[in-house]
């Protein structure tokens, strides 16, 4: 789909972060370009990671580049402008972002994506443990964990957090080493302040969870949270002290301090609030989406699935509010499937009342994680795109 050109100047649409939201906008961009619209892309880095492949990343199963979208090509099919760097603010008066690197980029609308971070506010938490996001840096210091686990410095990781994000980084580390190491594998502990693992799952897959971990011979903490962080270990609301080599950071999300700091309408946690055309209600010409959005009337958990299926709603109405046009209604899916994986070729799908377990979801899920990545590559972005579903 193309659009005959035009003598007025492009309306500038900006992309801040490299989220599964943003590279679905840029997918059909891409599909349908339109020389009215000027689309820059900034972001840090040239990866993005798919969450819904790093445990098995994390477990040896995928490489890096079949875990990663690569933007610049992406971006390039777009048509669209990249720019390497972080967003640290936004000057909503000046219709501005402030970059890290000390530029600013003008933009007449401005999407966000930008995801989320473990919370921090833990003392010591900042200091002596690892975040699994960004997962670039994890992903560096999980190099250095499986290093120092060879030689046998690392002998005890302790795990923070209870969601499904916790309980399959804690199962696809333990998995991998012990593949490379067999009985020399570290000894691995999950702490968490709920009352039980997997909260906002069924309760069959919380107790199939349970006993795996219990199987794998993890020391399970449930219902203390974690007080502090030191050097060696963690100290838990009790006062126990539970020892760790390494710590691992993968409690409740946090947003980025510079929404709420920007000016922008945020929720009780920071997150951007949006209406139902993924539009911030208190300056207009901001859309969120994924983990750093809360839409409004209808919560959801921070999840890639989440973010996914927001993209294609995203992308019309960025196209559609710069053509002034008027925008289309989102509403979210209310249960998504999950399936969470054990560390092995094994996972365990839920939605609503309905669980399975085999080896055959694990690769039900790699089939669907594949064809979900094949969509982004340099070579299906190189042949004939079909209409956008969604034009103007």
């Amino acid at each position: 789909m193309s659009f005959p050109p035009t003598k007025s100047a492009p309306r500038r649409v900006l992309l801040v972060g490299g989220g599964h939201s943003h590279v679905e906008v840029l997918r059909r961009f891409a599909a349908a370009p339109d020389p009215r619209i000027a689309l820059t892309l900034v972001s840090p880095d040239d990866l993005t990671s798919y969450s819904g492949m790093l445990p098995g990343l994390v477990a040896g199963f995928y490489t890096p580049a079949q875990s990663h979208i690569a933007l610049p090509p992406l971006v390039a099919h777009a048509g669209a402008r990249f720019v390497r760097d972080r967003v640290a603010g936004l000057v909503l008066s000046a219709r501005q972002a402030a970059l890290a690197g000390g530029g600013r980029e003008s933009f007449d609308i401005v999407s966000l994506d930008v995801g989320s971070t473990p919370d921090a506010r833990v003392p010591g938490s900042r200091a002596f443990a690892l975040p699994v996001k960004p997962v670039a840096t994890f992903l560096v210091a999980w190099e250095r964990m499986q290093a120092e686990a060879h030689a046998g410095t690392l002998r005890s990781i302790v795990v923070v957090g209870g969601g499904a994000g916790s309980v399959e980084i804690l199962l696809a580390m333990q998995a991998r080493l012990t593949a490379e190491l067999g009985g020399r594998v570290p000894r691995f502990a999950l702490c968490t302040d709920q009352r039980e693992i997997l909260v906002q799952h069924p309760a069959i897959v919380r107790a199939r969870f349970t006993q795996t971990l219990a199987e794998r011979g993890v020391d399970l903490h449930v219902g203390r949270a974690v007080e502090e962080v030191g050097r060696d270990g963690v100290r838990l609301a009790d006062g126990a002290h539970v020892h760790a080599d390494r710590i691992v950071w993968t409690t409740a999300a946090a947003a980025p301090p510079w929404l709420a700091a920007s000016g922008l309408a945020c929720d009780e946690r920071g997150f951007a609030s949006v209406d139902e055309h993924l539009r911030s209600p208190s300056h207009p010409f901001v859309y969120a989406a994924g983990d750093c959005a809360a839409q409004i009337g209808h919560p959801r958990p921070k999840s890639g699935v989440f973010a996914v299926r927001q993209g294609p709603a995203l992308a019309a109405n960025l196209r559609r509010a710069a053509l002034e046009l008027p925008l289309r209604r989102f509403v979210p899916q209310r249960d998504a499937l999950a399936i969470i994986t054990t560390g092995a070729r094994h996972a365990i799908a839920s939605k609503g009342a309905f669980v399975v377990e085999g080896d055959w979801v694990w690769r039900w899920k790699d089939r669907i994680d594949r064809r979900f990545m094949a969509k982004y590559e340099v070579a299906a972005l190189s042949l004939p795109q079909p209409m956008d579903r969604n034009p103007p």
